[in-house]
């Protein structure tokens, strides 16, 4: 296998090469042999889910070769990978098969930007070396061999190289020594294989103490983020790079790396703060400013986005990290609806101004429609580079340079993202891949974020067609009501509320909760509210609506359970008579003040038992009295007893003043206990 593997990297032309199994049955792919770059450059992704959107995990799960040519490419449809390594390189994934059999995938990594498609040779080189991959594995699971290694991935050694003799090896050292500045070599794995005496004295350490470390351990002073960031680069892109950093107490050094398969090369020679060494090295990799403090902002931006939930946490939230890390000024979001163009929020711009093109025909002569259709990302350093493009545009945002991003989520453009900048920006191909990475991550939480506020429409939509429109108006008798959400979920869950006509001075009372927070909950409540309404409605008593409620539920079979309480109300004598279903019993606000529980004896929740009864609770009712019927949620909360919790709603209820119900309820919601579950209150009260 490891032949194989050396093999197909050696013939494909690539530097690197990752080997992933498939386990029998299995949902992930499992890293096995790492060649050619340090395993923890690949360790992000040991294991990788078929359904990650991953270049390995989309090549087995469609049995097609993916090929990224170019670090745009990767940043625009693969933006999570592309944010972890943001350098110049080129990448193909293939499936490993043998027959009709999947054994795993193969990452093949490429140094520089390549053409759109592979060339036939690469082709046929990586179909070779999966062919040969895949068989090595089914002889391996034939023999019985365990196809995953017991610890970290095996990584093979770089080749050899050419043999040197004694007498070369010795010139070779006094010529590296009679160059200006120092030198030193370290290996695949960033340590420290060789170093001169210059070097070791421009470092300012012992050879002895530097020989197989990493530079920045032994260095203290060189653990800084664009050090290893300049060797990780160098790795990955096989491109020389340079970087100056601070001895202290006031030393600078310039460092240049010249990397091959083998390790790194590097000069090491006296520096200035001012001089930029990049622009000495042949085809030096733009990186932009500060990029590695940049990306740490940016992977911060990452895990801040997979704790929204709207699109309009996700748009505030973009513009609160993003603007300061990027040194830029103003940012609007826009999406295409209708073939029109729709801004979905903006920070940095006059509400004005970007009204004017919310809702404008999508057309060629709109800043960003481009980036809408094709997905690609668009860069203009000034105007008159906008203005080439969009001839119609007229200076009028005071702004010097815009990038227009695509938002990225499926695999196709589902909106933008515009970025403008005060000051002339030129933005270097690496901060360009690391803005269009950006962009496709802010595209998947665009994506969930539209899914959730549809979701929200829905439920709330629901929730409302489930519960009453409007109480009925019944002559001497004031109510109030109220239904809070749970402050988790989709905003609806089975509480729920209802006031019955019964007759000229009757009436009936329900409040009850239905378990769970979701759209069966509130299917569930809807059933139970219908079949309350009507057992109240043929002139039940409080127990007997209960009891046929109850044997619907458990005739249903749904699994789910329901709290309930019911209230008869004769408004002619003043009577009322009570039946709760494992329900909180209602409280009672006497004209004078008082308030008490009424201590109803509960019976089990409906759906439970299907022949339970419901003991009554009869009661005056008198008039300028306040009944309140709720749900737990007024009064349950964790940490919180429960009769700490009813003495401090009684209280409440207390010292609300009853000539105005609305005031009341609003003043009983607003002082719940945390709210974590769904509330609702009915308030009632007779007249004379």
């Amino acid at each position: 296998m490891d032949a194989a593997m050396n093999a197909v990297v050696r013939e494909s032309g690539a530097f690197a090469g990752l080997l992933y199994v498939l386990p029998p049955g299995g949902n992930a792919l499992w890293l096995v042999t790492v060649t050619g770059v340090p395993y923890e450059f690949a360790a992000p992704w040991s294991r990788v889910a078929l359904t990650d959107p991953i270049p390995v995990a989309d090549a087995v799960r469609e049995r097609n070769l993916v090929w990224i040519a170019t670090q745009e490419e990767m940043a625009r449809r693969y933006p999570r990978p592309a944010l972890v390594l943001p350098y110049e390189f080129a990448l193909s994934a293939a499936p490993v098969t043998s027959g009709p059999e999947l054994h795993g995938g193969l990452v093949l990594l490429w140094h520089g930007n390549r053409e759109a498609q592979p060339s036939a040779h690469e082709r046929d080189a990586v179909v070779r070396g999966c062919r040969r991959l895949g068989g090595a594995l089914r002889r391996a699971a034939d023999r019985g061999e365990p196809l995953l290694p017991p610890g970290r991935p095996r990584t093979l050694p770089p080749s050899a190289g050419r043999d040197h003799s004694r007498a070369e090896a010795a010139a070779a050292a006094a010529f590296v020594d009679r160059l200006p500045g120092g030198c030193c070599a370290l290996d695949v794995n960033g340590r420290i294989t060789y170093v001169t005496p210059a070097a070791a004295a421009l470092l300012g350490a012992d050879e002895a103490g530097l020989l197989g470390a990493l530079p920045w351990e032994a260095l203290p002073w060189m653990d800084v983020p664009q050090v290893e960031d300049r060797y990780r680069a160098a790795m990955i892109s096989r491109r020389p790079q340079a970087f100056t950093v601070l001895r202290p107490p006031d030393t600078w050094l310039a460092f240049e790396l010249y990397p091959d398969l083998s390790g790194v090369s590097v000069r090491v020679m006296p520096g200035h703060p001012a001089e930029d060494p990049l622009v000495a090295l042949p085809e030096p990799t733009a990186a932009g400013p500060s990029r590695a403090p940049l990306l740490y902002q940016l992977m911060h931006l990452a895990a801040t986005l997979t704790e929204t939930a709207g699109v309009h946490d996700v748009v505030e939230r973009t513009a609160d990290q993003l603007l300061p890390a990027l040194g830029a000024q103003a940012m609007v979001v826009m999406t295409g609806e209708d073939g029109r163009l729709r801004v979905l929020g903006h920070q940095g711009y006059r509400d004005a101004l970007v009204e004017r093109y919310d809702a404008m025909p999508l057309s060629a002569a709109v800043p960003g429609s481009r980036v809408l259709t094709t997905g690609v990302p668009d860069f203009f350093t000034t105007f008159a580079d906008l203005r080439r493009v969009y001839p119609a545009m007229v200076h009028e945002d005071g702004m010097a340079s815009w990038a227009f991003l695509p938002l990225i989520a499926s695999g196709r453009p589902i909106g933008s993202l515009m970025l403008a900048y005060a000051r002339p920006h030129t933005f270097p191909p690496g901060e360009r891949a690391v803005l269009t990475s950006l962009a496709g991550l802010v595209g998947q939480a665009l994506d969930r974020a539209r899914l959730y506020d549809a979701k929200d429409r829905l439920a709330h939509r629901l929730q409302t067609s489930l519960l009453p429109r409007a109480l009925p108006r019944i002559p001497g008798l004031r109510v109030a009501a109220r239904y809070l959400p749970a402050a988790r979920g989709l905003g609806i869950g089975g509480d729920f509320y209802d006031l019955v006509r019964l007759g000229g001075r009757t009436a009936g009372a329900a409040i009850g909760d239905v378990q769970g927070h979701d759209v069966d909950a509130a299917a569930l409540m809807g059933q139970v509210r219908t079949a309350v309404h009507a057992h109240a409605a043929a002139g039940a008593s409080p127990s007997d609506v209960l009891a046929g409620t109850n044997r619907l539920l458990t005739d249903l079979d749904l699994g789910r359970f329901t709290s309930c309480a019911y209230v008869h109300l004769d408004l002619a004598t003043h009577q009322a008579c009570v039946a709760v279903a494992g329900h909180p019993p209602p409280l009672l606000r006497h004209p004078g003040g008082r308030t008490e529980l009424l201590r109803v004896r509960p019976g089990l929740l409906l759906g439970v038992e299907p022949d339970t009864r419901y003991p009554e609770l009869q009661f005056r009712l008198p008039p300028g009295c306040v009944l309140a019927l709720f749900t737990d949620g007024l009064v349950e909360a964790p940490g919180v007893d429960i009769e700490d919790a009813m003495e401090a709603l009684a209280g409440l209820l207390e010292h609300e003043s009853p000539d105005d119900l609305d005031a009341m309820a609003d003043c009983l919601v607003q002082h719940a206990p945390a709210p974590g579950d769904d509330i609702a209150l009915l308030l009632i009260s007779p007249g004379g």
